[in-house]
């Protein structure tokens, strides 16, 4: 997402396309669908669970692997390509590169995908791979544990680079690195969610010169995945909205760009209130707001909010309605990709 007093957008988008991190069925099984974007075609499952394998046993879940799995055929969904020229163009990369520590540590969530494909060694090549022949002034990087390999990677290619890790027993975060010799680094700030009790992830927010004349706020961030903690989703979102407008005032208003892995559809209501400024949490399940939970069985039941869940989303447990100062518009709402659903 970007803010501009100005103009729609500081820079054209990347191209993006969407990772798979559902647990999948044969699509023979009864019930079985597949969801396609662009030409890709992957399991899906929606009662997929997002707990820690281990589980109350404490014993990691050993199920079925596919090491010889295809990998599967991946075509790029372009968007309409703006004008690069000019000195105040700027491209910027978003990519959630998956922590190794997370690959390893959670196989059930990654049942089609080959041992090879999900090794390091493996992955990083090819990921310095893609980050390199995109060559993006700016790339913005989610679910890093390998930051030095990765630093030494993108510092001989000429970025230099800025890290907020996440706290507690986990070991990734949060990655912004910049090429130097076109932008400069004026100011830096960051966010540690769990200071504020909402949970252990983490966003960077950054104040960037590009070419000794324009100025941006650029915020980097990964959302909470749990799709039953919506609460906790909206105050992550929130605060770093509260954050980013804050140090943009700073310095006079400049332009803001939004990357990161949100965890939310572009139908949520949380892609809602990115985009409209606002949103009644009274009105929305906190298991639905980030359209990612599709319990067969959710809507049934009538659920309420507790004090503690209206300020996790609102910031005041006496105020309904959150809000944000942005007029937001989304770099990527000119991408039609198609979701085919197929099965009883």
């Amino acid at each position: 997402m970007a803010y501009n007093p100005s103009r729609a957008r500081l820079s054209p988008p990347a191209p993006a396309a969407p990772r798979p991190r559902k647990r999948g069925r044969s699509p023979s099984a009864p019930g079985a669908a597949v969801w396609r974007a662009s030409a890709y075609v992957a399991p899906f499952d929606h009662r997929r669970r997002w707990q820690d394998p281990a589980g109350a046993s404490g014993r990691v879940w050993q199920g079925y692997h596919a090491p010889h799995a295809p990998v599967p055929y991946r075509r790029w969904v372009f968007a309409d390509e703006a004008s690069t020229s000019g000195s105040d163009a700027c491209t910027i990369m978003s990519y959630n590169i998956l922590a190794d520590n997370n690959a390893r540590n959670h196989p059930d969530l990654y049942l089609d995908v080959p041992w090879d494909a999900l090794r390091w060694d493996s992955r990083r090549r090819l990921i310095i791979h893609e980050i390199r022949h995109w060559d993006s002034d700016l790339v913005c990087l989610q679910e890093v544990d390998r930051f030095r390999e990765i630093a030494a990677e993108m510092k001989n290619r000429g970025y230099e680079c800025s890290f907020k890790g996440r706290t507690g027993d986990a070991k990734d975060g949060c990655a912004t690195f910049w090429k130097s010799e076109r932008l400069r680094l004026l100011e830096e700030d960051s966010i540690d969610f769990s200071e504020f009790n909402l949970r252990n992830n983490v966003a960077q927010v950054l104040v960037f010169e590009l070419n000794g004349t324009q100025k941006f706020v650029l915020g980097n961030i990964h959302v909470l995945f749990n799709p039953k903690r919506g609460d906790v989703k909206m105050g992550q979102v929130r605060m770093l909205l509260e954050r980013a407008n804050a140090l943009a005032g700073k310095w006079d208003g400049i332009p803001i760009v939004l990357a990161g892995d949100f965890n939310s559809t572009p139908e949520s209501a949380i892609y809602k209130f990115l985009s409209t400024m606002k949103l009644n949490v009274s009105l929305h399940d906190r298991r639905q707001l980030s359209g990612l939970d599709s319990s067969e069985f959710g809507f049934l039941l009538n659920y309420g909010w507790s004090d503690e869940e209206v300020r996790n989303a609102t910031g005041s447990s006496n105020v309904m309605v959150a809000s944000h100062p942005l007029k937001l518009s989304s770099s990527y709402a000119m991408l039609k990709v198609v979701f085919i659903f197929i099965g009883k």
